[in-house]
Parts: structure tokens; sequence; C-alpha cells
């Protein structure tokens, strides 16, 4: 069996806390011991944890995770940027890090001579970068500033030389940590093109980002990594899988207990005459202007609003096209013969959506007594990947409200195509053979 290009055995890397316990001088450092074991518990933290992988020569692995979960700390282990506290890191070949662009760069002096020094610190000869020179110029498109100090640079056109540099070290190890941003849309397909390149050429690659899409197109395998600790590694569609309905599963517990906080401020509030509309025909206007809260005149209450996903779960979270059941459960003191059941659908900068009730839709009431459930199904949530809130009322119609709840209900659509704006139609494209595209890299 060949040798790993990177090959990670057991490692755990631990830092300590910043807190108010300093040790005033080298000397009393050294003699306290070790400095890490003395420490309480609560002055370290692990970055990672007990983190064994392997990637294969030729191979690239893409890692993924929350902010903090530990994937630059990873990274920079294996460029030996810092070193593991438990554990073993080894790597094969030459190493170029797209970490820190142009982390060796001095500010006084031309972009040329930061070129060579850099080029230099990388593992280049001098002659090396003699002959990249020109191409190094060109890729990073500062061939009328090359001459300039660096101080003198834009940070993009100070990122771009970074990059430049470590792309043209014909490295056998890449590793790069989210510097797809170093340019315009322009430089950042040029930057793709060359990471195909080094793909095509069969050199290891360790890519952490969180363009999960790009490590679906670019990558063999994903590595999923959360506080510290590895969750998963394989097929990048099965992780990246995982991954989402681990991040949902939290941001729809995040705003469950944000719900369940909004429903028991409401059901303890006394329901009030407020700002609620006065007729049909100002209902959409005064939608628009009214505040969150709740407001009416009790006859009939809102008990409880549920949203129900297309497996009939309760839940927070759904996805574009889904299948959404919303529930209101209500309650009538008394027989009315006068209501209206509707709802507003807003999205989070307040953006009125959409908007129906039960006499729009030429539902003439009749009665309502007692306790009941009504459900409305929308067969497709056709929106966009975003944050939105929920009207939900019983009123008269002539809009006097009975229980009217405004904004106090949250949800979220999420999507794997990140299109704009908030409808978003069933639709396809069709293309003549004279028509063509590339496959993204």
């Amino acid at each position: 069996m060949s040798t790993p290009a990177i090959s990670l055995h057991h490692v755990s890397k631990r830092y300590r806390r910043y807190g108010g316990r300093q040790f005033a001088t080298l000397k009393s450092a050294l003699l306290s011991g070790d400095l890490v074991r003395k420490l309480r518990p609560d002055e370290t933290f692990e970055a990672l944890s007990d983190v064994s992988f392997d990637v294969a020569a030729g191979q690239t692995l893409g890692v993924i995770g929350r902010n903090g979960s530990g994937k630059s700390t990873a990274l920079k282990l294996v460029a030996g940027i810092t070193k593991p506290t438990t554990g073993t890191v080894k790597v094969e070949g030459r190493i170029s890090a797209l970490i820190e662009l142009g982390a060796g760069f001095h500010p006084e002096i031309s972009g040329r001579e930061n070129v060579f020094i850099n080029g230099i610190m990388l593992g280049l000869t001098r002659r090396e970068i003699q002959a990249r020179f020109d191409e190094i110029v060109d890729f990073a498109e500062l061939r009328q500033f090359i001459d300039a100090p660096v101080k003198t640079y834009s940070s993009g056109m100070y990122m771009r030389l970074g990059f430049a540099v470590a792309i043209h070290v014909d490295p056998d190890v890449l590793l790069v940590d989210e510097v797809l941003a170093v340019g315009d849309e322009s430089f950042t397909h040029k930057c793709l093109d060359k990471f195909a390149e080094f793909k095509r050429r069969n050199k290891t690659i360790l890519l952490v980002t969180h363009s999960l899409g790009l490590v679906e197109r670019f990558c063999d395998e994903a590595l999923w990594l959360d506080h510290g600790q590895m969750r998963g590694q394989g097929d990048p569609t099965r992780i990246i899988g995982a991954y989402m309905t681990d991040v949902e599963r939290q941001e729809e517990q995040l705003l469950a207990d944000a719900d369940a906080r909004v429903k028991a401020s409401a059901s303890d509030a006394p329901v009030a005459d407020g700002p609620g509309p006065t007729d049909a025909g100002a209902a959409a206007a005064d939608m628009m202007t009214a505040s969150e809260g709740r407001w009416g005149s009790g006859e009939v209450q809102i008990r409880e609003v549920t949203l129900f996903g297309e497996e009939g779960q309760p839940t927070h979270i759904f996805h574009t096209g889904e299948r959404v059941t919303l529930r209101l459960a209500v309650s009538a003191a008394r027989p009315v013969d006068d209501f209206v059941f509707g709802i507003g659908l807003f999205s989070a900068e307040g953006v009125f959506i959409y908007g129906t009730n039960t006499f729009i839709e030429e539902y003439d009431p009749d009665t309502l007594e007692g306790d009941a459930e009504i459900e409305l199904v929308l067969d497709s949530l056709d929106l966009v990947e975003g944050t939105y809130k929920l009207d939900v009322a019983v009123h008269r119609r002539d809009g006097a409200a009975y229980d009217y709840h405004r904004l106090l209900y949250t949800f979220r659509v999420k999507s794997r195509v990140k299109d704009v704006g908030i409808y978003r139609p069933k639709h396809h494209w069709t293309f003549p053979p004279s028509v063509r595209f590339r496959i993204r890299p």
C-alpha cells in the first residue's frame, strides 16, 4: 500500500485561553513545570481532539464544518505552522499553503522583491523564481504595479500576489483555506481553473471551505469536523448531506426555543384591542405598518400555531418546493357566526409576500364554537432560501380582530440553489445545440 501524502494520527491541539493568571517571567514559567498540565481545565480548550485521517497522494480532500470546528487548525498543523499537543502529523513532498497569503511580504519593498523573498521562503531557488516570475506577475494581474512598494497595494492586490506566488511553487501538496475571495469574479474563476489543473496533474489538495458546492464538485472525499472532533469522512455528497442535516437540526432547535418563548409570552398576555385592521379593504395596508405583537377582542382565541413538514412532523426548517401545513388551534368561548381565518407571509426584512383569508377565498362563515383545529396546506413552498415571518389571525368579515398574531412566528427555508429575491417559481431552461456550457471545476 502506498504511503499517504498527508497523515494525521490521534492528533490533538490544545490552546490556552486568555485569563487573569499570567507568568511574570520566563523563569517563573519554567519553574512551574509543565505549563499545559498545570493549567486549570477552564484555562485551556482543545481546537482538535484525537483526530486521525489520511489523504492519499493525488487525492483532493475537502474539510467542512462550522466556524470554530478546528478546520483551520488542522490545516496549520499540516502546513507545519503549529505543532500538535499530542499525536503525529506526517506530510510527504513539498507543501504550498494558501492560508495567510502574503504573510511574509515586507511593505516597504517592491512587489518584485517580495516575490523573490516569498518564493525562497516557500522553498524555490532564485533561478526557479526567475523562470516563473512573468507567469506569477501575469497571474496576479499586477504587471504595471510590480515595482511599486507593497504598502501601496490594495488588500485585493496584496492577496492576489500572495496567491500567485504560492500557486506557482509547483507543490506536491497544496493546502487551501478559504482564499477564493482574493479578487473579482474573473480572478476567482482563474483560481478555480488553477486548482482543477493541479487536480489533473494528480497533486494532493487539502481544501478548507464553507462552499459545500465546491466540495461536491471538486473533492474526492469530504471530512466533517465539529467542535474539534471528526464527525465523518467519505463521499462528499453523503458527508455534506449529514452535515446539512445537523446544521438544520441545530437551527430548528434555536427557532423552536424562540417560538416557545413567543408562545409563552403570547399566552400570558391578555388579548386586547390594538392596531389591527378595521375592514377588509384596509387589512393589507395595516399589515404593512403594524408592529409585532398580539391584539383582538378575545371572543375567539388562537391557542397554538404549528408548522408541519412533508413528513408530518412539526418543524421550523423547510426546503424550497416542499409541502407545508399550517395548523391553528382556536377556541371560541361562545358560538360566533362571523369569523374569518387569515395568514400573512413576510420576509425577514418586512416585505409583504403573500396574504389570504377564508373570506377572500369565498368561505362564508356559519358557526364556530368550542375548540377547533384549522389547517392551511401549501402544496409547494416556492420561496428562495431565507428567513420568513408569519401573521395569523381570526377576525370578523369587516376586519375587526378577535385574535391577531403579528410577526410572532419564524421559519427558515433552505435551498441548494443560491438564487436571489423571494419567490422561486418552478422553471427549467432549454438551449439550442449552438449554446454550450462548461462544467464548473
